[in-house]
């Protein structure tokens, strides 16, 4: 008889736990759903990137008392997922609770220290990314042209909003570092045009579509250049005002995170926040010099393996200046990035069983963004759009732009990197929608350099120069966790910092100040890479290592991708079960 009630009490406990995690999930996923509503309603740009267009005729609101709003939100969401009891979620859930969670603290803490009065840095900035609205938006009929139009008719306020806070930013001695900013103005005064035709904007009306009724084309071109003159234009040259009259002259002299108000603390933040570690600036500055070394080692060995007489200093200058490294035209490069992707695309199926549907294509970064810009970048394609993914190569100033390094660089941008990476997560609808579109800089950088490295694999890098340049951005991204702790931490000069990056790289001398620059804008954003290559690499030695014969590398990169962007702690838990799943027994 006991036992029978001890079986029914027993029972009744499980019922009871499995009402209430039941219970605890339902309210973690409404929250997860209320969270992604409240956000897109908030940022109606990154709405259109995620393919919900109801917002397609606003712009955010930037307005101070709108940011206090924001913020007051985000600390109601995070209030509610405290209360929500970990313990009884499944793995998944708990999972998305702590990424959740995660990125509430991130937008609070960015709150905290002000990093909302600086939309900008050394190469883009909030007005570099409206540039790309012509190619992010639906035009196929009169209400998407209605709507672009007043987007564009929004402009002036959004921009005039941006502009107070960065006004807010010099009283605070919250901004930019000035040495960083020279030349930056040419994204700003390329859109200040007198002509409207000539602006970005007035493409789409260019030539309308056939979707269009040809009735209603004359009074959408005019409402067109109405918009662009009035909205476009007026706003970019408020803007030129602006940073030519105030915030240039106003710009922080000082270049260290550690220099701005609260800086140490926002430095370790910014650490936490793109490397999902715990770690000291001192630690990785330890993690990077050693890493310089035994890299540096790599790269003396192919001086010798070309029979090239001279030292290291003279081989990086011979790279820098010889001719037959440089492509004659911008076509030609282009056509070069173009034909090592299409290889790579062939690579494919070997290294990895699930393969992205989207495709993508090599363009030029856009002129009015490319004498500042870094080398070559990827560009999501806004879902449900006809966009592919882009896989932008600079072709500004090609002395710059050699082509020892292109290997590399295709290998990170587009595949195996970022455009696979990122095109799977969109594809991961098992996932809840804030899921599918963050980006964790840590697992998306550490992935693109990880996904350099598997160029070996795929039989590139044959050429002695090619694997050169592919040790130039390994240690490019070494040097990083040098430069960025040296300069945010340590007090470092720039010159100390791009001395460091060009006598350790073949970078081009350009890049080298270009990069520089960008580390000293954006602090803790260039530790993601290393960081999470060293990771990722860490789990695969662990995965052959333990598996042996079983393992799969085909399996283990389904496995690292299969869960989307993650912090690398998650990460690694991942991994740790893909191993048990498959270790043998006994």
């Amino acid at each position: 008889m006991m036992r029978r009630v001890t079986t029914l009490f027993l029972a009744v406990l499980s019922l009871a736990a499995a009402a209430r995690a039941a219970d605890e999930a339902d309210r973690l996923r409404a929250l997860f759903d209320r969270e992604w509503e409240l956000r897109l309603e908030e940022d109606p740009l990154f709405a259109t990137s995620v393919g919900r267009h109801e917002w397609n005729d606003r712009l955010p609101t930037m307005a101070i008392e709108d940011v206090v709003r924001r913020h007051l939100i985000w600390g109601g969401l995070s209030d509610q997922l405290e209360a929500i009891d970990p313990q009884a979620l499944g793995d998944s859930d708990r999972v998305n609770a702590e990424i959740l969670r995660r990125q509430l603290e991130d937008r609070m803490l960015d709150y905290r220290f002000g990093g909302f009065r600086m939309p900008i840095n050394a190469d883009s900035g909030f007005h570099t990314y409206l540039a790309r609205l012509p190619r992010q938006v639906p035009l196929r009929t009169v209400a998407d042209y209605e709507r672009y139009i007043a987007r564009l008719n929004a402009m002036p306020r959004y921009f005039d909003q941006q502009i107070s806070l960065m006004r807010g930013g010099i009283s605070l001695g919250i901004t930019v570092p000035r040495v960083t900013l020279e030349g930056y103005e040419t994204t700003i005064a390329s859109h200040v045009v007198d002509d409207v035709e000539q602006s970005v904007f007035w493409q789409p009306f260019a030539s309308l579509p056939a979707s269009v009724p040809a009735a209603e084309h004359a009074r959408l071109r005019q409402a067109g250049a109405d918009a662009v003159r009035d909205g476009a234009v007026s706003a970019y040259a408020s803007f030129l005002r602006f940073w030519r009259d105030e915030y240039l002259p106003a710009a922080r002299t000082t270049l260290g995170a550690s220099d701005l108000p609260q800086g140490r603390e926002y430095y370790r933040y910014l650490i936490r926040h793109f490397t999902t570690l715990d770690l000291s600036p001192e630690e990785i500055h330890r993690i990077g010099s050693a890493e310089v070394e035994r890299i540096r080692g790599e790269m003396e060995a192919v001086i010798e393996e070309v029979g090239f007489d001279g030292g290291f200093a003279e081989f990086l200058e011979f790279l820098r200046t010889d001719p037959r490294f440089y492509a004659e035209t911008p076509e030609a490069l282009l056509k070069e990035a173009a034909w090592i992707a299409k290889r790579m695309d062939a690579k494919l199926p070997a290294l990895f069983k699930t393969l992205p549907r989207l495709p993508y294509g090599v363009e030029p970064v856009p002129a009015h963004l490319a004498p500042k810009y870094t080398t070559g970048r990827y560009v999501s394609a806004p879902l449900g759009s006809t966009e592919p993914g882009l896989y932008w190569v600079n072709t500004y100033d090609l002395r710059s732009r050699p082509l020892y390094n292109l290997e590399a660089l295709t290998l990170h941008e587009a595949v195996p990197g970022h455009h696979l990476q990122i095109a799977l997560n969109r594809e991961l609808e098992d996932l809840p929608d804030f899921r599918r579109f963050s980006y964790i800089s840590a697992f998306g950088e550490g992935w693109g350099l990880y996904a350099e490295y598997l160029g070996l694999e795929a039989g590139f890098y044959t050429d002695p120069y090619s694997n050169f340049g592919r040790l130039t951005y390994e240690m490019w991204r070494a040097c990083r966790l040098v430069v960025d702790t040296g300069l945010h931490a340590m007090g470092w000069t720039r010159e100390q910092a791009m001395d460091l990056l060009a006598g350790n790289t073949a970078l081009p001398l350009h890049e080298v100040r270009t990069e520089v620059d960008r580390y000293i804008s954006w602090p803790g954003q260039a530790l993601a890479y290393k960081l999470g290559e060293l990771k990722i690499r860490e789990l695969r030695r662990r995965a052959a290592e333990a598996l042996g014969t079983r393992f799969d590398v085909r399996e283990f990169h389904d496995a690292v991708l299969a869960n989307g962007s993650v912090p690398l702690p998650i990460l690694e838990q991942s991994i740790e079960r893909f191993i048990d799943e498959r270790r043998p027994a006994g």
